[in-house]
């Protein structure tokens, strides 16, 4: 061999040697800190994922279990059935080759993800449940092992060894934290406080979000905080309701910012590592369909929140609702990158309830497109309630899902369909609405998005390649109509209801009811939108109206999409390019969280996701998660 040759040989070697190894885990709830569920990984690819075949099942119900269904409090309105079962919104996550899941039945497993035995399993003390979405594992580092950190629904902070699954002593007290401080209670000791979604780890700090009450107004404060990974000890906090002196402060009338509850990131934060910026994607606050006692733009509910990850100091902030009466949130934020004029910008693609998705430069938190104030809807019958007279729209994008209904809308697919829905119109004595319409005593107003939301916490994805932001959208109305408490303030007067017949889950305004959408964020234009989902129950010619969908998709190197999240007991594969649906498989049970992928052992790549159903009240039908890899 010639020396130039071999030259060149040992130069390519070293590059190999030293350049970034390709991640093969899914070591985060969204597979990275900033939210973008992009997977290197090319193994499945659109030619090959039609032979897609379950590779190993596991059953997360112990034996002899009671069930105990999740309290319904805190930016969470999925309604549970009693059942041997219980929902699951969990995501796994996979490093140093271990599986990692927080179960609904008290108990946190570890999992070889290559067979899916058992590795671990911790049982969370006093009869408690982790949070339902899932949890974060911690690299360690100078001297400390690899942890796995969650929070629970009475409020607790847990650290376990990611090797044994055991509590880690030097944490807070034997390894769980409480984090019902005095300061986040608001006074109210026995009000709700817990964890609905992983934390989030930054160098060695644990970033924390809260679930709380939806109702009654005052208690638990939504406040997002900091802890030492290694000690438990408060490092910084937010005050998600601005307190005297605080920029913000002045969006509440008088003292109304006094112990509210609500304001909280009930999903995840995201993270620009490379900047030391935390976003957090705050909620609306209590009660969040009527702020008679709240009057003004309230911030920062509604938002998205700049901090400095290392003190928590304020950055910036943007609002996407004011003075919210409609429980539109914000949950969902992603990390993107838009191009234009040749240059790159960070940015972050946000979207409340409403599905207006808003791109912002991550820097500056100015929007990349036109954003307008427009005049909405001021009409209500309520008498103290002061709605905002504006509220602020993309021009671009435009909305992604339907934000009115009219009697002309209504579904006719079907006569008995029909006949249901105009019943259940007379019945709720349900009036049309217009985008962010007020709610009403006198009747019930067909909101949309419904209770729902038009997307809700499993958010969207992103390919950097494409530019494209990929995310399922619901087209389900809810007729929601207040009533007077004894108190003197408003409430919903039958709870949560969604526009659809009861009996056959069929919405009614006609489809489609559920899509994907690809938005290329470099023009801010709709790439392609695709029908997600089918009704089984309806003629096989009508059964592609789309589906109402929990979680999210994930996005691979290869060029698909997977999804799970319909109510009709699916995953699915799309191509990212283009929208088309390449692959299905039904399943015993519906998918309630966002799928993950990730290399085995074995160097095969599997594609899971937890399937149990549940979903909005619908049959909760397995405890299963179920991994798929090529033959």
């Amino acid at each position: 061999m010639k020396r130039s040759l071999v030259i060149a040989v040992l130069s390519a070697l070293v590059t190999a040697c030293t350049s970034p190894p390709v991640s093969i885990d899914w070591p985060t709830y969204h597979r990275d800190a900033g939210g973008s569920r992009f997977s290197p990984l090319d193994q499945i690819t659109p030619a090959n994922v039609s032979k897609l075949q379950i590779a190993w099942t596991y059953q997360m119900k112990p034996p002899s279990t009671t069930p105990q269904p999740p309290s319904s409090d805190g930016g969470d309105e999925t309604p549970t059935r009693r059942s041997r079962f219980i929902p699951s919104e969990a995501t796994p996550v996979v490093a140093d080759g271990r599986m990692f899941l927080s179960t609904p039945y008290g108990r946190v497993v570890a999992l070889d993800p290559e067979n899916g035995r058992e590795l671990w399993v911790y049982e969370v003390p006093n009869h408690d449940q982790a949070s339902m979405r899932g949890v974060e594992y911690w690299p360690g580092g100078d001297g400390a092992e690899p942890a796995i950190f969650f929070g629970t629904r009475s409020g607790k902070l847990i650290k376990l060894s990611a090797a044994t699954g055991q509590p880690i002593a030097s944490f807070a007290q034997s390894g769980l934290l409480d984090m019902k401080t005095p300061e986040v209670m608001n006074g109210s000791p026995r009000a709700a406080f817990g964890m609905s979604s992983p934390p989030l780890t930054y160098k060695n700090l644990v970033i924390t979000g809260s679930r709380v009450q939806e109702t009654p107004s005052l208690g638990a404060a939504g406040d997002v905080r900091a802890w030492d990974a290694r000690t438990g000890q408060l490092v910084w906090t937010f005050h998600t309701v601005p307190r005297p002196g605080e920029f913000g402060h002045d969006t509440w009338e008088g003292d109304s910012w006094k112990n509210r509850s609500g304001v909280n990131v009930w999903t995840s934060p995201v993270l620009d590592a490379e900047r030391g910026i935390v976003y957090l994607p705050i909620g609306a606050p209590t009660f969040d369909r009527w702020g008679g006692d709240r009057k003004g733009a309230n911030l920062f509910s509604n938002s998205i929140v700049a901090v400095e990850a290392a003190t928590g100091k304020y950055l910036w902030h943007f609002q996407t609702v004011h003075h919210d009466i409609w429980d539109l949130d914000l949950p969902a934020a992603t990390l993107v990158e838009v191009k234009r004029n040749g240059k790159r910008i960070p940015a972050i693609a946000v979207m409340n309830k409403t599905a207006l998705l808003f791109l912002l430069d991550r820097v500056t938190g100015k929007p990349l497109y036109d954003v307008k104030e427009v005049p909405v809807p001021m009409d209500t019958d309520i008498p103290d309630e002061a709605p905002w007279p504006t509220q602020p729209m993309p021009v671009t994008p435009p909305p992604l899902v339907r934000m009115e209904f009219k009697m002309s809308d209504l579904a006719d697919l079907t006569p008995d369909h029909r006949a249901a829905c105009e019943q259940l119109i007379r019945e709720k004595n349900i009036v049309e609405s217009r985008a962010f319409q007020p709610l009403r005593g006198d009747s019930a107003v067909a909101s949309f998005p419904g209770s729902l939301g038009g997307i809700d916490w499993g958010g969207g994805a992103f390919d950097s390649r494409l530019g494209y932001f990929v995310v399922n959208v619901n087209e389900l109305a809810s007729p929601q109509q207040l009533a007077k408490r004894p108190d003197g303030s408003w409430g919903l007067k039958d709870g949560y209801v969604y526009f659809w017949d009861q009996q056959t889950r069929l919405p009614c305004q006609q489809p489609p009811w559920g899509s994907l959408v690809a938005v290329d964020v470099n023009t801010g234009n709709i790439a392609w939108r695709s029908t997600l989902g089918v009704s089984d129950n309806l003629p096989e010619h009508l059964q592609k109206t789309g589906r109402i969908s929990a979680g999210g998709p994930i996005l691979t190197a290869s060029g698909l999409t997977f999804i799970g999240g319909t109510d009709d007991s699916r995953i699915r594969a799309f191509d990212t390019r283009t929208g088309t649906e390449l692959w299905t498989f039904k399943l015993t049970a519906s998918i309630y969280g966002t799928p993950m992928t990730y290399r085995g052992g074995s160097g095969k790549q599997f594609v899971a996701a937890v399937n149990t159903g549940g979903f909005v009240g619908g049959p909760i039908e397995s405890d299963t998660v179920t991994a798929f890899s090529l033959p």
